[in-house]
This record gives C-alpha cells, structure tokens and sequence, in this order.
C-alpha cells in the first residue's frame, strides 16, 4: 500500500437508498473530509452503486484529498467478473481508481482466482492496492497461499467493545504479516449500552460515549476503524476520538464492563 491507511474513516452503508436523505449524507461526508476524515468507504453492494453515487457526489472536486475504498461482491471476484464490477465501481465514484478494492466476504469462487484478478487490477492501475473483508484467519491463510496473495493489504472485519473475538487469533495473524485490520460497527449501529467505564472514560477526555468507543477500536495501532453517519454533527463527535488516548487503568476498567472472549470464536460480521 503505497499511502498509509488513515486512522479513521466514514462509511456509507445504506446511503443512497432514499433519496430524501442524500444532500444531508453528501454534507455529512464533506464535514468529515473538512475535519481530515480522508479514507471513505463503499461497497457495490451497498444500494447496488447509489452509496457509491453519493460518495461521488461528495468528493466532487477533492478526488485527491480521499483514500478511496470499495469492494466487489464475491459472486464477482473472478477475473471477468472483477473487472466489469471494478470499472461500473469506477463510472459511480466518477475516478480513474480507487486507492483499496476489497473482496467483501467469501464464497465459491477459488481465492487463486480472485487474487489473480485483484493483482491484475492494481498491475492496471484501477486500485492501488487490493484486501478482503470479513475473512477469518484462515481464509486469510488460504489467500496468502495463493501466488501473489501477500500483496492483501487490509482485512475489514466487526469489531467494538462487545464484539473482540478478532483479538485472540486475526489481529496478531495481520500484525506479523502487515495487514491492517478495518474495523467496522465500531459503536454496535448506534446500540453499543454505555457501561459505567465507558461512560467515565468519555467524561475524562472530553468525548461522547460513542466516540470513546470509537477511540477504544483504534489503541492498537494496527487497526484502523470505519464509522458511518449521516449526519454532520455525528460525525463530528466521532472525529474527536482521535485525540483519545487511553490508560492503563481506563483500559482495565474497559475490559471488566466489555469483556474478551476467553476462547477462540468464529468471525462474527454483520
């Protein structure tokens, strides 16, 4: 990956779908770029091209300022397939590439195709670099076993105070390989419960509850986390977690309200 993944970034899942509401998604994803959000992230599949619709719409006139992040569904990831989905992805954001293309989970078709097909469109220039998502360790085992799968740059995955199982085997698997994890759901889609650490934990630094959730995702700096609202004040709030940086105590404290599993757990999604 020739940039750097930016700590935090705005997803958009489920924008686009009423039209009612894109001017105000527009307007929240501009505030976050105004305030240094730079990594945007899409899907195909969300609203089959209208959230990456609102994402160009967004973007419009400040295409270099973002790290742009879509994905192609996996009845898609062949290298036909990947392709077509790459340049229909490419005619919605209105852009000559995308600077991370992931695979958005696992099906059937063989990983030495799909990876072929993801090195094919980073040697084209349509990405600058290509990932997964939703891919557990050992999918991750079988797409590095397939020539040129080291090249996986990130994995985006679920993951906040209530869901950790990616802790105990994922995250220590990407960190020995250089692969980021992208954490999405960070704040439970606005139902994370506010336990008594976290709520003194946000008091202490000056944040919102959810914002010091957010903040709590990204204290291994191997993990980069992905928030959606939209909406420009939320979006705002969860900004300020960047300035958060965390205790050893709050840490603890954290980990008595939201405890890790203590056994190895399948990858949970959403």
């Amino acid at each position: 990956m020739t940039r750097p993944l930016p700590r935090l970034g705005l997803g958009t899942w489920q924008m686009g779908d009423d039209p009612a509401r894109r001017a105000y998604e527009v307007a929240a994803l501009r505030a976050g770029l105004d305030l240094g959000l730079s990594m945007i992230d899409t899907a195909e599949y969300y609203g089959h091209g209208r959230s990456e619709g609102v994402v160009a719409d967004a973007i419009a006139g400040r295409r270099d300022e973002v790290f742009l992040v879509t994905k192609v569904m996996p009845r898609n990831a062949t290298r036909r397939g990947a392709a077509a989905a790459c340049e229909r992805s490419l005619r919605h954001l209105r852009t000559d590439r995308v600077d991370l293309y992931l695979v958005h989970w696992r099906e059937d078709v063989p990983l030495e195709e799909t990876v072929a097909a993801m090195e094919g469109l980073r040697e084209a220039g349509k990405c600058v670099s290509w990932g997964v998502s939703n891919f557990d360790v050992h999918d991750m085992e079988d797409t590095f076993a397939a020539p040129g799968g080291a090249r996986c740059a990130a994995n985006q995955v679920y993951y906040n105070l209530l869901h950790r199982g990616i802790e105990r085997r994922l995250v220590p698997w990407c960190a020995r390989r250089g692969v980021a994890v992208m954490a999405y759901t960070p704040v439970e889609s606005g139902r994370l419960p506010v336990r008594p650490s976290l709520a003194a934990a946000a008091e202490r630094h000056g944040v919102t509850p959810f914002a010091a959730a957010v903040a709590w995702t990204m204290r291994d700096p191997g993990v980069v986390t992905i928030v959606k609202s939209g909406r420009a004040d939320r979006v705002r709030e969860y900004a300020a977690s960047l300035r958060v940086r965390f205790d050893e105590a709050e840490l603890s404290a954290l980990d008595r309200d939201y405890p890790a599993p203590t056994r190895d757990v399948p990858l949970e999604t959403v």
